[in-house]
């Protein structure tokens, strides 16, 4: 689930508790927690409507129902969802990032991973590519680093960034602390 800067703004800040989107199925569910630029969001509730309803305007963060069923994202012949959100904190992979205790398990983690990839040990290739060429476009580093498409490479960083390994810049990405650590150290 995707929001505009401005929205997740007005999130963090308690002024929007409420959005509206329109799927074929709903693609959230209460409880779940979406990472985003500015931190957490947690799903609270999710319903099918058959409308907007007035009340949900301001906290929507429109000033008429109008406004608000215009901005609503998603083709117009699929279900109106109302999606209750809430601000649930910063992401805790930026406080992992600095972390450079329990390296070993990490370690040991990555060695999980490249045994269990059907492509073969991919974990290091990946970080030594980022650690060298930081802030490059994945589109310019996939197939250097062996990949046969940009999916699965993203795909493998988004694993390492969940270690706090890596961290995503507005282009590309570079190794944190504790995935220089983790270089250093082996």
């Amino acid at each position: 689930m995707l929001f505009r800067e401005d929205a997740l703004e007005r999130i963090r800040t308690g002024r929007v508790s409420v959005v509206f989107r329109r799927w074929r199925t709903a693609r959230v569910r209460a409880g779940t927690r979406l990472r985003t630029m500015i931190g957490l969001i947690e799903v609270r509730a999710v319903t099918r409507v058959p409308d907007v309803p007035p009340q949900d305007t301001a906290p929507a963060g429109y000033s008429d129902v109008t406004a608000l069923r215009a901005d609503i994202p998603g083709d117009p012949a699929n279900p109106l969802y109302r999606i209750e959100v809430a601000y649930a904190g910063a992401d805790p992979r930026i406080a992992l990032r600095a972390d450079v205790s329990g390296l070993a398990a990490v370690a040991a983690a990555l060695e999980r991973m490249d045994r269990g990839a059907r492509r073969g040990p991919w974990t290091r290739t990946v970080l030594e590519l980022v650690a060298a060429r930081p802030a490059t476009r994945a589109a310019d580093l996939f197939a250097d680093a062996g990949y046969p498409d940009l999916a699965s490479f993203k795909r493998d960083v988004r694993r390492l960034k969940e270690l706090g390994l890596t961290e995503s810049l507005e282009v590309g990405y570079r190794l944190s602390p504790r995935g220089q650590a983790l270089l250093d150290g082996d």
